[in-house]
């Protein structure tokens, strides 16, 4: 996690290296002037690493929007579960409640007896 940070730090340097919160920094062979090559150099600079974070927000932009819709995807999947599921446990509730417990023992029974004999079966 450390070499992370580092390694963020040092992109984030390299993106910004040469400016400071005044302006550009003047190198210490110039003396208080930059000329205008300098200037158009330093711009084309700014430019470049413009259309790269604009480049780079473009592609956050898209990748988030896509993790949107899957989750908008997911969460439609879970409402037609959810619906899917409580239909089934309202039926198994009327039939629990509509059976006599001597109808509801011998169900158990005949399941178990089904699942035994599958057991058995498939061993």
């Amino acid at each position: 996690m450390n070499s992370r940070s580092r390694d963020f730090r040092g992109n984030k340097a390299a993106l910004f290296d040469g400016i400071e919160e005044g302006g550009i920094r003047a190198s210490a062979s110039y003396s208080h002037e930059i000329d205008e090559h300098d200037n158009e150099m330093a711009l084309e600079g700014l430019q470049d690493r413009v259309i790269l974070l604009k480049r780079l927000s473009g592609d956050i932009n898209e990748e988030v929007d896509s993790h949107n819709r899957m989750l908008d995807r997911m969460g439609n999947d879970m409402d037609v579960s959810r619906g899917i599921l409580s239909g089934t446990m309202d039926r198994f509730k009327m039939v629990f409640e509509t059976k006599s417990s001597r109808r509801m023992f011998t169900l158990v029974a005949s399941f178990v007896v089904v699942f035994l004999v599958i057991y058995y079966i498939t061993r």
